[in-house]
């Protein structure tokens, strides 16, 4: 039992190969193509949203809040419950992590897959996502995030190692590329007067700085992700 979990653990830190150039273009197609087509994009925006109310927990806890809990629903919304002070730096940092936050993770992400950890980033996601577990107070949110955690398991413990790469890769790429995606479509329903209450305009709210302004910034921080994680995941192949 001890040599099996030291060999699981050798092979969660150690490093595994770089795919073929192919298979990380085709990670990288397939993450495309989940973002681009709408009935794929549907379905994969979950995972966005997941990322974006992790963010927000995350950066609720680390700036003094205490985090009430988090909720997950079925149109692809979700809501972080924290409590604390209602102004001040501790309350812009945590609306401003949600859209970012996708962004960040799939950077670091993509980072250790430069390292050549690709089952790193399968494992640290099931650690995330069964952390994120502990947080989640209503049903949908809680069956989300089992399946997504069940699915991130089978991969990192039952498939190949080439399967696990891939799969690490277009996750990767998904995550950078989808962020930029869920701040264009908040602009989009900030025009048509549909999101009053989203963080950009809290954030306005809070900073007086106009919520477009926000919602620049959220997607300039999201495309430096993008280009920073792509060279990294690329660098190999230069």
């Amino acid at each position: 039992m001890d040599d099996g979990l030291h060999q699981v653990w050798s092979d969660v830190v150690g490093s595994q190969p770089a795919p073929e150039t192919g298979a990380i273009w085709l990670s990288a197609l397939l993450a495309a193509a989940v973002v681009l087509f709408p009935a794929t994009w549907r379905l994969a925006r979950h995972v966005v949203t997941i990322a974006h109310e992790g963010a927000h927990g995350v950066a609720a806890m680390l700036c003094g809040r205490r985090l009430g809990g988090i909720r997950l629903h079925a149109d692809g919304s979700g809501l972080t419950v924290s409590s604390g002070r209602a102004t001040g730096p501790g309350v812009v940092v945590m609306y401003a992590a949600g859209y970012v936050g996708p962004a960040l993770l799939g950077l670091a992400a993509a980072y250790l897959l430069h390292r050549g950890h690709a089952l790193g980033v399968l494992w640290v996601t099931v650690l995330l996502l069964t952390l994120l577990l502990l947080q989640i107070r209503n049903f949908y949110g809680l069956w989300a995030v089992l399946v997504a955690g069940a699915l991130a398991f089978a991969v990192s413990w039952w498939a190949s190692g080439t399967v696990q790469s891939v799969v690490a890769y277009a996750g990767t790429w998904f995550l950078l590329l989808a962020a930029p995606k869920t701040v264009l479509e908040l602009q989009r329903l900030r025009r048509r007067g549909r999101a009053r209450t989203s963080d950009a305009d809290m954030l306005a709210r809070l900073t007086r700085l106009p919520g477009i302004v926000w919602v620049g910034f959220f997607l300039l921080v999201d495309l430096a992700a993008l280009l920073l994680g792509g060279r990294w995941i690329l660098a190999p192949l230069a």
